[in-house]
């Protein structure tokens, strides 16, 4: 019997000893699988255990930062462990970001000390890249409380559908293998193999070597066009031995739900953000067909409350360290995280979302920050000034759209998304524009957001 690993790779930060590390697990369950090949727990321990003698000839001590561009294979799972075995502190970087973003992202840890586990980016109010410090207390509750929600056990099986540079990618990571569960990690989201999976059949793009028994998915953690993809590529609901698919990172739609829903899907709603950690309320499949909409009651070890003015405020044990390379105070003198967003708790204490006070974009799980698409788009010298907002897509949930004031007569749209191709990343870049010869103000003087969608409503598309 090995010790549970996360309790075993942390032991450097805890300052434990290898017998009272915490729970076992059988070093011959499964513990990451992706198209030919499995490892166990046992072989996972060896992994990380060579590769952070790796790392630590590369100069990576305790207490270090350790940038890392984070992908959700076995290579990327074993990298982000051996981090933490060597007792530092790992910044998982999107590999879909482009090269200016993840020089930004590098360049904000310089010097930087924590006694944080991990940091994960978000937007700041102002547009620029703000750290979130995790702590290994901050997953192991968040992992409990999830746990306690859904029920969990050494039989699960999660596809990672979600990156490790994702709040929620890390919790579903860290969640599997404190409970001694099985990962498929195989890179990004692929719906085909993710059906495959589901139905218990091996994946078709690679041989499965011998030994190698087939696995039922019985959990997974998706963003809304995850699930749209998946509902598009089969007619047909899961088999009884899938059990739950968690759906975040983004608002979904009541259609889609719904649609969801009627094929059969065991749909679990969430509300998150990484400053907790990812999930603080959920509503397992049972509440979510029989209240639609609303988003469940707080997770254990979680405080929620709805200001006068209909903000949700948030607190408790799984609420993150604080901020990197930021001045921002995360919560204030009572402690309370100010999420930004609007909503109301009703009378059987289940939360249900309004809308957003800041003005934030989620498109297909990925929040954009208007404000650095508007710092982008006033930094082109074709660009006098520039409003961008999110608006309603099908598929994403959100695109970015962006009214645009000319520096001059002329506009070349084609050069300046191309420019941007440069700055920002895929989600981040405008699908939809309107070039007009000034922003729409309201009595204030203040840019009318509701008229720039209405705007952009007849505006061009681009792909």
């Amino acid at each position: 019997m090995v010790v549970d690993l996360l309790e075993w790779v942390l032991a450097e930060h805890r300052g434990r000893t290898a017998e009272d590390r915490g729970p076992m697990v059988d070093p011959a369950r499964v513990a990451l699988f992706w198209p030919g090949g499995s490892m166990t727990y046992q072989e996972l321990h060896r992994s990380v255990d060579e590769r952070a003698r790796a790392l630590v000839a590369e100069g990576v001590d305790a207490r270090a930062v350790w940038p890392m561009v984070a992908r959700n294979d076995v290579d990327g799972v074993v990298t982000l462990l051996a981090v933490w075995r060597c007792g530092a502190t790992v910044a998982p970087i999107n590999p879909k970001l482009t090269g200016v973003e993840a020089d930004a992202a590098r360049t904000a840890l310089e010097g930087v000390a924590t006694d944080a586990q991990a940091i994960l980016w978000t937007s700041g109010t102002g547009g620029t890249p703000r750290g979130v410090a995790l702590s290994f207390d901050n997953l192991r509750e968040h992992a409990t409380a999830v746990g306690d929600r859904l029920g969990s056990s050494t039989d699960d099986v999660w596809l990672f559908s979600l990156s490790i540079a994702h709040v929620g990618g890390l919790a579903l990571l860290t969640r599997a293998l404190l409970t001694g569960a099985a990962v498929f990690a195989a890179g990004s989201f692929d719906v085909k193999i993710a059906s495959d999976l589901i139905d218990g059949r091996q994946p078709s793009r690679a041989q499965s070597p011998p030994g190698l028994t087939p696995r039922l998915v019985t959990h997974a953690s998706l963003v809304p066009t995850q699930l749209l993809r998946l509902l598009d590529h089969r007619s047909e609901g899961p088999p009884p031995s899938f059990r739950c698919a968690l759906i975040g990172g983004a608002h979904a739609p009541a259609d889609l739900v719904a649609r969801a829903l009627d094929a059969g899907w065991p749909i679990a709603l969430t509300y998150g953000m990484t400053e907790m950690t990812s999930q603080v309320a959920t509503a397992p499949p049972d509440r979510v067909r029989a209240k639609p909409g609303a988003l469940g009651k707080p997770l254990g070890g979680v405080e929620l409350k709805v200001s006068g003015d209909g903000e949700i405020a948030v607190r408790g044990a799984t609420q993150a360290i604080g901020y990197v390379g930021s001045d921002e105070a995360m919560a204030d003198a009572e402690g309370w995280y100010h999420t930004g967003d609007l909503g109301r708790i009703d009378d059987d204490g289940d939360l249900w979302v309004t809308g957003r006070r800041i003005d934030r974009i989620v498109s297909g799980g990925v929040t954009v920050d208007a404000v650095e698409v508007e710092q982008a788009l006033r930094a082109h010298p074709a660009v006098l000034d520039a409003c961008v907002v999110g608006v309603s897509d099908a598929e994403w949930g959100e695109v970015v759209g962006a009214c645009v004031v000319p520096a001059d007569g002329a506009f070349d749209l084609d050069a300046v998304d191309e420019a941007l191709r440069e700055e920002l990343s895929a989600a981040k870049r405008p699908r939809l524009w309107s070039i007009e010869n000034e922003l729409p103000l309201n009595a204030n003087g203040k840019v009318d957001r509701a008229r720039v969608k209405v705007l952009l409503e007849r505006g061009r598309a681009l792909s």
